[in-house]
């Protein structure tokens, strides 16, 4: 990121009072020295103005998310001010690990669950899987493509572009569709339910999620796994 990219991105900082954003007031600081000017000065500043802390997102995470959507705009392949959406799987399917920010306007549009994969764990995910059949979730970049209606409803096709981690989401059906096994109604079970590998959400805020990231946003799924972390071309290219 240059320097003139981070200035502009104090100066249109949006002032809001929603209890996820901040005031312009409350938020202007000098412009850091040149060798602070990047993604992860960026991606910061959208952390801290937004206070994903307090909702639970982590920092590396987002910063990772904001790396990898940075690479996506300049392949050309998302449209520059999208929204990007975050599953943060480094947190328990009980929490809200769903994070839609809209890059351009500094808002947090959506906080919910999502389901990860039935064989990637109970509680946690801690196993991923290309594999068709694996039943488990894939770690990386996704793009978002068209809806349909299937059996779950409206649903959202997605491709995966981190190649190894999620290059057969397409071939294994990886969608993001409605599902009653996750969300406020499963909240005192003893854990939520288990996808086969989508990320599913809760079935009342399906359509406003979809509707909210179809059409060629970026979608994270994120965990703290070092293999998918060194090896993701996306993230190290």
């Amino acid at each position: 990121m240059h320097l003139s990219l981070v200035s502009l991105l104090l100066t249109f900082l949006p002032v809001v009072n929603a209890s996820n954003s901040v005031s312009r007031k409350e938020f202007v600081r000098e412009v850091p020295a040149e060798k602070e000017t990047s993604v992860e000065f960026a991606s910061n500043l959208l952390y801290d103005s937004l206070k994903l802390n307090r909702i639970g997102l982590s920092r590396q995470a987002m910063l990772y998310a904001y790396k990898g959507y940075q690479q996506l705009v300049k392949k050309g392949l998302i449209n520059k001010g999208a929204v990007l959406s975050v599953c943060d799987f480094s947190q328990p399917s009980q929490k809200k690990r769903l994070y839609v920010i809209d890059i351009k306007s500094f808002k947090v549009l959506m906080n919910t669950y999502v389901a990860h994969g039935k064989r990637s764990g109970l509680h946690y995910a801690s196993k991923f899987s290309n594999r068709t059949e694996s039943h488990q979730s894939s770690l990386g970049f996704y793009i978002t493509k068209g809806t349909y209606f299937g059996k779950h409803g409206l649903s959202l096709r997605l491709t995966g572009v981190d190649k190894g981690y999620n290059h057969n989401a397409e071939k294994r059906a990886i969608v993001v569709h409605g599902a009653r096994y996750i969300g406020e109604s499963r909240s005192d079970a003893a854990y939520m339910g288990r996808s086969f590998g989508c990320p599913a959400v809760p079935q009342a805020e399906a359509s406003k999620v979809i509707n909210m990231i179809k059409d060629g946003t970026c979608l994270f799924i994120y965990h703290p796994s070092k293999s998918y972390l060194h090896g993701s071309s996306i993230l190290n290219g």
